[in-house]
């Protein structure tokens, strides 16, 4: 066959995305999306909320088949590891992407185990294919018993120099992956400077102090490019989403 033609500048605009990828897909019929990206938006984490919702909205508009099951993939850990708690755009766009479960019929493979710090592209796909499996047997399929995600943060509550987290999707437990202690927690108190925390398991919480901080307005856990070594799991084997929590 004679070579393909070079490709043209407008295939990597937003408008040739469209209309050469989805527009000829949309009078199919379609049970859901598995949707991977969010690496080129990391230096706007913020126009990322706004973005992916609009996305989501605008093709359940255009199949015009309802709020069909919309699953996706948070960040992998990825560049150096540092060993101070830091800021971090990519923490920052995967908090974004936790958001986004506020919209009906999403769910969130989280996958900060499974990336490579040298490489943008994660090796194994395996397992990130296998926890997308679990999110469509649930919202694509209804099984209504198994556990498809891990630990999601859900509030916390200050008494005295202890914040005391609860989650949702704890499954049969919350647990500590590896040595038995819960490591990249970090807390802050009003001054906003982030120290690494204590953390423990009660029940269905998690409580996180650092004695050097007496009155903790803030808690972020596994806030990093890379969060090496962040162990908090449920006992079904799913990592629990980053955050950040308080002010």
């Amino acid at each position: 066959m004679d070579p393909l033609p070079g490709s043209t500048f407008i295939e990597w605009e937003p408008l040739g995305l469209y209309n050469g990828m989805i527009a000829p897909l949309l009078n199919y019929k379609i049970k859901g999306v598995i949707w991977y990206q969010g690496e080129s938006n990391t230096a706007n984490p913020r126009e990322y909320k706004k973005l992916f919702p609009a996305l989501i909205a605008d093709w359940r508009q255009k199949w015009n088949q309802g709020d069909f099951p919309f699953l996706y993939v948070q960040l992998a850990n990825f560049m150096e590891a540092k060993d101070k708690p830091s800021e971090s755009n990519w923490a920052a766009l995967r908090n974004a992407q936790l958001k986004i479960l506020a919209v009906a019929n999403t769910a969130m493979a989280v996958i900060i185990d499974l990336g490579e710090w040298n490489d943008i592209h994660p090796l194994n796909k395996e397992d990130v294919g296998k926890r997308l499996v679990l999110a469509a047997r649930k919202l694509a399929y209804g099984d209504d018993k198994v556990v498809y995600s891990g630990p999601i943060y859900q509030s916390m509550k200050v008494e005295g120099n202890k914040v005391i987290l609860t989650f949702t999707n704890t499954g049969s437990g919350l647990t500590a992956k590896g040595d038995g202690e819960l490591k990249y927690f970090a807390i802050a108190g009003t001054d906003r400077k982030f120290v690494w925390a204590k953390a423990k398991i009660e029940g269905d919480n998690v409580v996180v102090w650092n004695d050097q901080v007496p009155n903790p307005v803030a808690v972020r856990y596994a806030w990093a490019d890379n969060p090496e070594g962040a162990n908090l799991y449920n006992k079904e084997g799913l990592p629990a989403s980053p955050f950040k929590a308080g002010q």
